[in-house]
C-alpha cells in the first residue's frame, strides 16, 4: 500500500472542513490577490460560479473583495461538476448563459468546469471575459497559503521558468516510487502575468503548463482524478505519447473503465508556487506547489488524440516530490524548485519582505499579512 504523507483524498467540498465565520479576516489577503490576478475593475460584471457545497465563508471573502473594487457582483449556486468531464450529456445552459454575460468569472468548483463541453477551453477563449478557476481551492486552507503569495513574485518565477523551459528539447521526471518519464517536442502555454481577455487560469496561481508530443517511460501515480490515492503501486507505461499499459489492481481498472478506448498524455505541469500546500492539500493545490509535477491523461477518439475537444475522461495524475531534469540539467531536486534560489527571483521577493520568508516552500508557515503584497497591489 502506498502511504503518501502529503495528501488526503476528500471526495468534494462536502468532505473538507468549513471555515469559521471570523476567519474571513484572514482570507482577505488571498481574495485581494485574486482580484489583482483577475484585474477586476470598477463597474465590471463579476460572476461567482459556486457549487452548492462550497464554503460560504470563502465565497463571501471573494465576493467582498470584488465589491471592494466596486464591481457588480453576482453569485450563482450550481450543482457540482463531474470528475474528468465524464458526464457527457450535461448542458449547463444556465451556467453558460451567465458566463457569457460576465466580464470576469470566478468559479468555486471541485472538478474543473472546463472539462465539460459547454465550458471547454475553446468556449472560454471565444469570449472577452477573464476566467479564474478555484477548482479544489475554494477552501480556507488554500486561501491562507497559496493565494497569499504575492502576485508579482509568482509572475517573476513563471517568467523565469518559461524562459528556460520553452527552449527545452526534453524533460525527464523521476520519483522515489519509480516514475521515469521523458517528455519531448514540448509546447508551453505562455502564462506570464494577470488574466487577459479569453484567458482561463487556475487560482491560486499554478505553474508551467505544457503539451508534449512525445512521452516515453513509466509514471507511478501518487494520486489521480479517478482513483484518489491508490492502495497499491499504480503504473502507467507510455510509448509515443500513448498509454500502452495500466497496472495496479482496482485503481488500474478504475482508470481503464473511464476510457475503454484508451488514453494519451494531453498535458503536464511543473508547479511554481512555494506557498500552495502539500500536507493536507487537495490534489489541485498540490499540483501547483513549487517543484511538484502532474500530468493529465485524456480519452482517445477512435484511437487518436483530439486536442480541440474535451476527452470526457480527463485523469490528472500527481507526483508530489519528483526530481526533474531539463535537457540533462537539474531543475527540481526531490521536490525542491531550484529557481527559488535565483538572485533575480530573490530580488523581486525582497520588495515584499525577507526573501527567505517570502520564498520559503513550507506553506504551513503561513506568510504574514504584511508580506502578502497589499501595498504593491492597490
Amino acid at each position: 500500500m502506498i502511504v503518501n504523507p502529503y495528501a488526503a483524498a476528500p471526495f468534494s467540498y462536502v468532505s473538507v472542513p468549513g471555515a469559521t465565520p471570523y476567519s474571513i479576516v484572514e482570507l482577505m489577503p488571498g481574495a485581494r490577490n485574486l482580484m489583482h490576478h483577475a484585474q477586476v475593475a470598477s463597474g465590471e460584471r463579476v460572476l461567482l460560479l459556486v457549487e452548492h457545497t462550497a464554503d460560504p465563508v470563502v465565497v463571501q471573502a471573494v465576493a467582498a473583495a470584488a465589491a471592494y473594487r466596486d464591481a457588480d457582483v453576482h453569485v450563482l449556486s450550481v450543482a457540482p461538476f463531474s470528475p474528468g468531464g465524464w458526464d457527457k450529456e450535461v448542458t449547463h445552459r444556465i451556467e453558460t448563459a451567465a458566463v457569457r454575460e460576465a466580464d470576469v468569472v470566478i468559479s468555486a468548483t471541485w472538478w474543473a468546469e472546463v472539462h465539460s463541453a459547454p465550458l471547454f477551453f475553446d468556449q472560454i477563449r471565444a469570449l472577452p471575459l477573464r476566467f479564474a478557476s478555484l477548482h479544489m481551492a475554494a477552501t480556507a486552507g488554500a486561501m491562507l497559503t497559496g493565494a497569499r503569495f504575492p502576485n508579482e513574485v509568482f509572475y517573476a518565477i513563471q517568467h523565469r521558468a518559461l524562459a528556460r523551459l520553452d527552449a527545452a528539447q526534453s524533460i525527464r521526471v523521476t520519483s522515489t516510487l519509480g516514475t521515469d518519464l521523458t517528455l519531448s517536442r514540448l509546447a508551453f502555454t505562455p502564462d506570464e502575468g494577470p488574466l487577459g481577455p479569453g484567458d482561463w487560469q487556475p487560482f491560486p496561481y499554478g505553474g508551467a503548463n505544457f503539451h508534449p508530443a512525445s512521452t516515453e517511460g513509466v509514471l507511478v501515480i501518487e494520486d489521480s482524478t479517478f482513483t484518489g490515492m491508490p492502495e497499491q503501486p499504480l503504473r502507467i507505461t507510455f510509448e509515443g505519447n500513448l498509454v500502452r499499459t495500466i497496472e495496479g489492481g482496482i485503481a488500474a481498472e478504475q482508470i481503464r473503465r473511464a476510457a475503454p478506448g484508451g488514453y494519451y498524455l494531453r498535458h503536464a505541469l511543473i508547479g511554481l508556487n512555494p506557498k500552495t500546500r502539500l500536507a493536507g492539500g487537495t490534489q489541485f493545490e498540490r499540483e501547483k506547489h513549487a517543484g511538484a509535477f502532474y500530468c493529465g491523461l485524456d480519452a482517445l477518439y477512435d484511437g487518436a488524440p483530439v486536442t480541440t475537444r474535451p476527452g470526457f475522461a480527463h485523469c490528472d495524475c500527481q507526483i508530489d516530490r519528483p526530481t526533474i531534469h531539463v535537457d540533462g540539467e537539474l531543475f527540481v531536486d526531490e521536490g525542491r524548485l531550484l529557481l527559488l534560489g535565483d538572485p533575480e527571483i530573490r530580488e523581486v521577493a525582497a520588495r515584499f519582505g525577507p526573501p527567505d520568508v517570502v520564498l520559503d516552500d513550507n506553506p504551513l508557515v503561513v506568510l504574514p499579512r504584511r508580506y502578502t503584497g497589499g501595498t504593491a497591489t492597490r
